[in-house]
C-alpha cells in the first residue's frame, strides 16, 4: 500500500531520534528472551487446559458455566499474549514457523487466521483511525467511532447501549464476519483459492469440535447446559476483547487524520501512530504480561518488528523523547480506558 501521509521533516528527523534510541539499547539480543517466553506459554496454557478438562469433570451446572467462561478468558489472554506477536512475526526467526504458531493460537478463539492478519498488518497497522484506511473501522453501522462516519439518531444513545453490542461480537466474528470475508472480493487477499477455504473450514471445524461438539457428547451435563455455558463464554468475552481493543485506538483523546480527494491523510505517519494509539499502564510489567503488549499500543504501532516483551523499556524511551518535544502521549488506566471509550462514544453520538 502506498504511503499517503504527508511528509514533515522535523517528525522524520523526531522519528529518527526515536530509532536511534531504541535501537542503542540493543533490545533483541537478550539469551533469555525464549525462556521467559515459554515461562509466560507454560502459565496461560496451563489455565486454558486446565479450564477447559474440568469441562468433563462432574461438577454442578454453575461451576461448569463457570469453568467455560474462565476457559474463554484464558484462550483471550493466550492470543494476547502471542497470537498478536506471531502475527508479526517477532517470536522464530522462521516466518513459516510464526504463521503456523499464529494459526493454532487464532483456531482457539474460532477466529479465521489469515483473514485478520492480512486487514492487521496491510491496513490497520499502515494507517490507524483513518477513514477508508483503517480496515478496523469497518465492522458495523450500529456504533459510530469517526467523526467523518454517517450519523443516525440512534447513535445518541450507543454510550448506552454499547456494552450490550459488544456481547455478541465475538459470535459475530466466528459466524457471520469471516464467513462475508471469505465470499466476498477484497483488496487484502489477492486470490481466495483451494488452501484459503480449506485453512477457514479446517479452523471452523476444529474450533467448534473441540469447544462445542466434545462436550455436547462427554460433558457430564445436559445439551441445554452445554449450549448456556457456550453461549455465557461468548458474551463475557466479547465485552472484555472489544473494550481492550476499542481503548487502544478510539478514547477521549485520540486522533481521528482526515483524507482529501486524491486519498492524502492530513498528518505524518508518525504523528498519525502516535496521536491514533492509546496506552494502558504502559510501564508496567504486570500489565504487559496479562495483555501482552496491547498496553503498550503506541510502541507497538511504531516497533512492530519488536516482540512485547520489550515494549515497557522502549515506552519510557518514547515517551521521555516525545514530551521533551512537547508531544503528550495518550495513556489511561484500564478502568479509565472503557470510560473515556464510553464517553467518546457519547461525543461520536451528539
Amino acid at each position: 500500500m502506498k504511503d499517503k501521509h504527508i511528509h514533515i521533516e522535523k517528525d522524520s528527523e523526531l522519528f529518527r531520534l526515536i530509532c536511534r534510541s531504541v535501537e542503542a539499547q540493543h533490545f533483541g539480543s537478550d539469551r533469555y528472551f525464549h525462556l521467559k517466553l515459554l515461562l509466560k506459554f507454560v502459565c496461560w496454557f496451563s489455565l486454558l487446559l486446565f479450564f477447559y478438562t474440568r469441562l468433563y469433570a462432574p461438577v454442578s451446572p454453575g461451576l461448569f458455566m463457570l469453568c467455560y467462561i474462565l476457559y474463554g478468558y484464558s484462550a483471550l489472554l493466550l492470543a494476547f499474549n502471542f497470537a498478536h506477536d506471531f502475527a508479526h512475526g517477532t517470536v522464530f526467526r522462521s516466518e513459516r514457523l510464526n504463521n503456523f504458531c499464529y494459526t493454532v493460537m487464532y483456531t482457539f478463539l474460532g477466529a479465521h487466521a489469515e483473514a485478520w492478519k492480512e486487514r492487521h498488518i496491510h491496513s490497520h497497522h499502515h494507517a490507524p483511525n483513518v477513514e477508508h484506511y483503517d480496515s478496523d473501522l469497518k465492522i458495523t453501522g450500529l456504533i459510530r467511532l469517526t467523526p467523518g462516519s454517517p450519523k443516525r439518531w440512534y447513535h445518541r444513545y450507543q454510550h448506552l447501549y454499547a456494552p450490550f453490542a459488544y456481547t455478541v461480537y465475538s459470535l459475530f466474528w466466528i459466524f457471520v464476519k469471516d464467513t462475508v470475508i471469505l465470499f466476498s472480493k477484497d483488496e487484502y487477499t489477492s486470490k481466495k483459492g483451494f488452501l484459503y477455504h480449506l485453512s477457514f473450514w479446517t479452523q471452523k471445524t476444529v474450533y467448534f469440535t473441540f469447544i462445542l461438539a466434545l462436550p455436547l457428547l462427554y460433558a457430564p451435563q445436559t445439551n441445554m447446559t452445554v449450549l448456556a455455558g457456550f453461549l455465557l463464554m461468548h458474551l463475557t468475552q466479547s465485552v472484555f476483547l472489544l473494550m481492550t481493543f476499542l481503548m487502544t485506538h478510539h478514547v477521549e483523546t485520540t486522533t481521528y487524520p482526515a483524507t482529501d480527494e486524491a486519498g492524502n491523510i492530513s498528518a505524518s505517519w508518525l504523528m498519525n501512530q502516535v496521536g491514533s494509539s492509546n496506552d494502558m499502564h504502559p510501564f508496567s510489567a504486570v500489565a504487559n504480561f496479562i495483555f501482552g503488549g496491547f498496553n503498550n499500543h503506541i510502541a507497538h504501532h511504531l516497533f512492530p518488528n519488536y516482540h512485547h516483551i520489550y515494549y515497557p523499556k522502549i515506552s519510557r524511551i518514547v515517551y521521555g523523547i516525545l514530551e521533551k518535544h512537547h508531544i503528550h502521549p495518550n495513556h489511561t488506566t484500564y478502568r479509565g480506558g472503557v470510560v473515556s471509550h464510553l464517553r467518546l462514544l457519547r461525543r461520536m453520538g451528539r
